[in-house]
C-alpha cells in the first residue's frame, strides 16, 4: 500500500508530534468512546475517533449543531443549496454533493438517515441538549450497516437537572430562547427542553419581496425509570417544527460583487415537520450481562411552498445482548429500520434488518477487536397506477482491529473495515421516471494510527486508504433527459488526519484538527473515459480548524476558532473540467463568556473577518454561504 502525502501534510503533522512537553498541568479527565456500545478510552480504542465534550461545545460560542460541526470539527459542512436544516456533510473525501450519505448519524441511537436523498435533519437537535459527540471514521459499519462507509457521527443528549433558562439576540434579527428543566434520584430521571430559534434573514428580498428567514421551534423530553435494581424502563419524546426560505444561486460575477443580492430570483420556501417518540429499556442479568431493548417511530413531513410534500414514516427497532468481563466485552443484536415515504404519485419503502456481533479482547496492553455485520435491505416501489416494483439486496460487512500500548503515553492502532451502502430511493429515479435498480457501494478502509498523551498534551495521528466499488452518483450528461443515477465502477480514497490539544499553561490551550484528503475516481465507464482518473468533485485536499481558549479568571473565558478549507472541484464537475472552481472555505469565531454565581453572560463573533464563502455547484450556480459578520448576545440562568 502506497499513501502519497504532501509535503504541507508532513510538515504539518512532524511539527505538532514532536513539539516538546511543557511543565505538566492538572490531567485532563479520561476520554472515553462508546460508539461501539463497549465503553473504551479512547487511547485504547482499535479504531480512528474524535470527541467533542460538552465543555468544548459550551467554549466555543456556537448558536447551533451545524455552526459547531462546521467551525470546530473535521466534518465538512454546508448548507444543501442554501439550507441549513438539512444540510450537506462529508468526511474522508465522499464528497459534499453525496458525502451525507455515506456518514451514519445518530441521536442517542436513532438513525437521522432518511430514505431518500433529502440529508440529515439535524437542526432538530437543539446544541442545548447535547452532552458530547462521537466522530468515528473509517469504521462502524458493524454496528450501523448501511450507509457507514465514511464513518458515523453519534450525538448523545444530555439529561438536564434544575431549571435553567438561555436568550440570545443578535443581528440579522436573530433571537433565540431555550428552557430545560430535570430531575434525577436514584429512581427517577425527567427531563425536558424547548428551544425557539430564528433570524430575519441575510439576503436581500426575493424578487417577490421575501426575506430568507427561518425559524426553528423543537421540544424534547425523556423518562427513565428504575423500578427495581437491575431494570431501567425509559421514554424519548421530541417534536421540531421548521420554516425555512433559503436563497438561490448566483453567478460568479453576481457572487463577487455582493453575495447578498438575490440574483433576480426568488427563494425557495420550506417546512419541515418531525415526530418522534422511543421507547427503551434494560435489564441487568447479572454483574456480566446486559439485555437492551428499544422500539421508535418518527413521523415527518417535508413541504415546500410549491405544494410538492412528502410523508415519511419510520420505524425502527433494536434489541442488544452485551456481556462486559475482565479481559472479553462483547455485543450481539438485531435492527430493523423501516421507512416508507408517501407522496402525491407514490408509495416507496426501503427497509432494512441487520444482525451483527461485535467483541473486543484485552490481551496485555493489546486489545484485540473483531466484529461482523449481515443486512437484508428491501425496496418496494407502488405508484399510484401501474405495477409495482420490488428488489433486494443480502450484503455484509466485517470489521477487524488492534490497539497496543507501548507505554502509558505512547498507543499504536490499526483497524481494517468493510462496510456498504445501499442505494436511497430516489436513486431509482431521474427526471420522474423509473431509472432502473442499481448496485449497492462496497468499501474496505485501513487506518493506521498512534494517540500520543501527556499531561500538558493530546495528540492523534491516523493515516487511512479506502477502496471502493461501485461508488453511487449522479451521471450528468448535460441534458436531463439522458442522465440517470449510476455507480463509479472502481474509486478510492486515501489520507492523513491529524489532531492535537496543547495546554500551553494553566489558562491557555490550542488544538488543531488537520485532515489532508485525496479521493480519485479509477476508472468508470460512463462519460466514455472522461472520468477516469480524476480528483472526485467537491473534495478539499486540506481541511483545518485551529482553537485557542483562554481563561481570563475563573468567572470569565475567550474562545477563538478558525475553519480554512482548500479550493476543490465544484460539485458536478466529475471531469474536473469546469471553468470555475470551488474557492477555499475560511471563518474565523470569537466567543466571551462570563459567569458570576448562577448566571452567566455570552457574546459571539461569527465570521469576524466576513469573509464571502460558497458552495460552487458548477459555474456560475454558487449558492453563498457565511458570507456576512454575525454578532450575538445572550445569557444563562440556572436555578
Amino acid at each position: 500500500m502506497t499513501i502519497r502525502l504532501s509535503r504541507t501534510a508532513i510538515a504539518v503533522a512532524l511539527s505538532i508530534a514532536f513539539q516538546p512537553a511543557f511543565a505538566a498541568v492538572e490531567d485532563e479527565a479520561a476520554v472515553v468512546v462508546t460508539a461501539t456500545r463497549l465503553p473504551t478510552l479512547d487511547v485504547l480504542a482499535p479504531y480512528a475517533s474524535e470527541v467533542h465534550t460538552r465543555r468544548m461545545i459550551e467554549q466555543s460560542g456556537a448558536a447551533t449543531l451545524y455552526d459547531y460541526l462546521g467551525q470546530n470539527t473535521s466534518v465538512q459542512v454546508l448548507p444543501a443549496f442554501g439550507n441549513k436544516a438539512t444540510p450537506k456533510i462529508d468526511m474522508r473525501g465522499y464528497g459534499i454533493g453525496d458525502g451525507y450519505q455515506n456518514i451514519v448519524v445518530t441521536v442517542d441511537g436513532r438513525r437521522l438517515n432518511n430514505v431518500d436523498m433529502v440529508s440529515q435533519l439535524i437542526g432538530s437537535i437543539p446544541l442545548a441538549d447535547i452532552e458530547r459527540i462521537e466522530i468515528t471514521k473509517g469504521s462502524g459499519s458493524v454496528l450501523f450497516g448501511d450507509g457507514a462507509t465514511a464513518g458515523t457521527i453519534q450525538i448523545v443528549t444530555r439529561a438536564h437537572q434544575g431549571v435553567s433558562v438561555q436568550v440570545a439576540a443578535g443581528n440579522f434579527g436573530s433571537r433565540n430562547a431555550t428552557v430545560t428543566a430535570g430531575l434525577i434520584n436514584e429512581k427517577v430521571s425527567l427531563s425536558v427542553s424547548a428551544d425557539d430559534a430564528r433570524h430575519d434573514g441575510y439576503r436581500a428580498p426575493d424578487i417577490n419581496g421575501y426575506q430568507d428567514a427561518s425559524s426553528n421551534q423543537t421540544w424534547r423530553g425523556g423518562l427513565e425509570l428504575r423500578p427495581v435494581d437491575r431494570l431501567k424502563l425509559g421514554l424519548d419524546l421530541s417534536s421540531t417544527r421548521i420554516d425555512t426560505r433559503y436563497g438561490n444561486r448566483l453567478t460568479l460575477a453576481q457572487f463577487n460583487a455582493d453575495p447578498k443580492q438575490n440574483g433576480g430570483r426568488g427563494y425557495t420556501q420550506q417546512n419541515f415537520e418531525s415526530d418522534v417518540w422511543r421507547a427503551h429499556a434494560g435489564l441487568e442479568l447479572n454483574q456480566s450481562w446486559n439485555l437492551t431493548a428499544s422500539h421508535g417511530k418518527e413521523d415527518k413531513l417535508s413541504k415546500f411552498s410549491s405544494g410538492w410534500k412528502s410523508n415519511y414514516d419510520y420505524l425502527s427497532d433494536d434489541v442488544a445482548l452485551q456481556y462486559r468481563g475482565e479481559a472479553l466485552d462483547f455485543t450481539a443484536g438485531v435492527q430493523t429500520f423501516d421507512g416508507t415515504r408517501i407522496n402525491a404519485t407514490n408509495h416507496t419503502r426501503k427497509d432494512n434488518t441487520g444482525w451483527y456481533a461485535l467483541g473486543q479482547y484485552r490481551l496485555g496492553g493489546t486489545t484485540l477487536s473483531a466484529g461482523v455485520r449481515a443486512e437484508n435491505v428491501e425496496y418496494t416501489y407502488a405508484p399510484n397506477a401501474g405495477a409495482a416494483l420490488k428488489a433486494d439486496h443480502d450484503l455484509n460487512a466485517w470489521d477487524i482491529g488492534m490497539n497496543h500500548r507501548l507505554d502509558e503515553r505512547l498507543s499504536l492502532f490499526a483497524n481494517y473495515n468493510r462496510g456498504f451502502q445501499a442505494p436511497d430511493i430516489d436513486r431509482f429515479f431521474s427526471s420522474g421516471a423509473f431509472n432502473g435498480f442499481i448496485n449497492p457501494a462496497r468499501s474496505r478502509t485501513l487506518n493506521i494510527g498512534l494517540n500520543h498523551v501527556t499531561p500538558a498534551n493530546r495528540l492523534k495521528l491516523t493515516v487511512f486508504r479506502a477502496k471502493l466499488d461501485n461508488e453511487i452518483y449522479y451521471y450528468n450528461s448535460g441534458d436531463f433527459l439522458t442522465s440517470y443515477n449510476t455507480n463509479i465502477d472502481k474509486s478510492r480514497k486515501y489520507g492523513l488526519e491529524l489532531q492535537d490539544t496543547w495546554r500551553v499553561a494553566e489558562p491557555l490551550s490550542v488544538s488543531l484538527n488537520y485532515a489532508y484528503t485525496r479521493a480519485i475516481i479509477d476508472r468508470e465507464n460512463d462519460g466514455g473515459g472522461a472520468y477516469n482518473g480524476k480528483d472526485l468533485p467537491g473534495v478539499p485536499r486540506h481541511g483545518v480548524t485551529l482553537g485557542l481558549a483562554y481563561a481570563i479568571d475563573k468567572a470569565s473565558s475567550l474562545n477563538l476558532s478558525h475553519a480554512w478549507r482548500s479550493t476543490a472541484y465544484a460539485a458536478n464537475d466529475f471531469a474536473n473540467t469546469f471553468t470555475q472552481k470551488q474557492a477555499a472555505y475560511q471563518s474565523t469565531d470569537v466567543a466571551y463568556r462570563y459567569r458570576h454565581n448562577n448566571v452567566e453572560w455570552f457574546a459571539a463573533v461569527e465570521n469576524l473577518f466576513e469573509r464571502k464563502n460558497g458552495l460552487w455547484i458548477r459555474d456560475d450556480a454558487i449558492y453563498p454561504v457565511n458570507f456576512t459578520r454575525n454578532w450575538r448576545f445572550g445569557m444563562k440562568a440556572a436555578f
